[in-house]
């Protein structure tokens, strides 16, 4: 799925990240969301290395990354933890400072780099999500339908990962072909990426520890930041899906602007699933931001 690209297994500091690597230029981090992994770059990422280093790494808890035990306070899941984690991963391949694309879960971990290592993000790009705090706080019947799985997945362990264990492959099924476009902007080769991950119960029980930490530590965080006035300094572009819950259920923009000091943003005509549903239509927005 990615031609002309090395993967690489790097330690970052007691935990490995895989990655994909490839292309030359200015460096660019991709990000992916739940329940995927970085396979979700592969429609797209063959053009954005024609003119960046683009490295497609996979989120602690996903993919072939590590996948600790969580503890008790979640806190080894939180999203400043993972954001470290990709942090080390750039920098050892000598990025101090760099670009980043990010959709869903790996969205809200790009964020969370920018607020707490603003001297390493560039620009960032963030795809169909809101803030976290402001989702949870303002959390609709709507809302709550269409995202059960937040609610879900934060039960006490074991509950969601015997559940999902169960028959991994039903749960991924619904979660991604759920959505408006269903289950079209799949490749057979992505798919089954996504459901080789998802067999693995360590990967199961790593996401769960993703979204309890978003419930918990995550919401602190993001508190303690705006009661200082801390805000994404970097250009930052939010997209989202005109199709999609966060366009339906929030005001993207609205959200942003009182946590981004300089940010632009609006609906793209797709879901959830931008990377793969309009891989062109996001390479049309992407371009000319990171070119600018």
């Amino acid at each position: 799925m990615f031609p002309n690209f090395e993967r690489h297994t790097i330690d970052v500091g007691g935990i490995h990240i895989n990655c994909v690597k490839g292309g030359s230029g200015p460096a660019l981090l991709l990000l992916h969301g739940h329940p995927q992994t970085h396979a979700i770059w592969h429609k797209v990422a063959p053009q954005l290395a024609e003119r960046y280093t683009v490295i497609a790494a996979d989120l602690r808890g996903y993919g072939d990354s590590g996948k600790p035990p969580g503890l008790p306070d979640h806190s080894n899941y939180s999203k400043r933890v993972m954001a470290e984690d990709q942090l080390r991963l750039m920098r050892r391949f000598g990025h101090d400072r760099f670009l980043v694309l990010a959709h869903d879960r790996g969205a809200r971990v790009a964020y969370r780099m920018a607020l707490d290592h603003p001297q390493a993000v560039e620009r960032l790009v963030t795809l169909d999500i809101a803030p976290t705090l402001a989702m949870y706080e303002q959390t609709s019947q709507a809302f709550a339908t269409a995202y059960y799985h937040w609610f879900f997945l934060i039960r006490p362990a074991p509950f969601p990962e015997t559940l999902i264990n169960s028959h991994p492959g039903e749960y991924l099924k619904h979660t991604i072909g759920g959505r408006s476009a269903g289950l079209a902007p799949f490749t057979d080769a992505a798919y089954a990426e996504y459901l080789r991950c998802l067999q693995d119960p360590a990967t199961v029980h790593g996401i769960c520890e993703d979204y309890r930490a978003s419930a918990g530590i995550d919401l602190d965080h993001e508190r303690a930041d705006l009661a200082a006035g801390n805000k994404i300094t970097c250009p930052m572009l939010a997209l989202w899906g005109a199709h999609g819950t966060v366009g339906k259920c929030f005001d993207p923009l609205a959200e942003w602007q009182a946590l981004a000091a300089d940010v632009r943003g609006h609906a793209l005509d797709c879901g959830h699933y931008i990377p793969e549903e309009a891989p062109q239509a996001l390479l049309d927005q992407v371009l000319p931001f990171f070119d600018h």
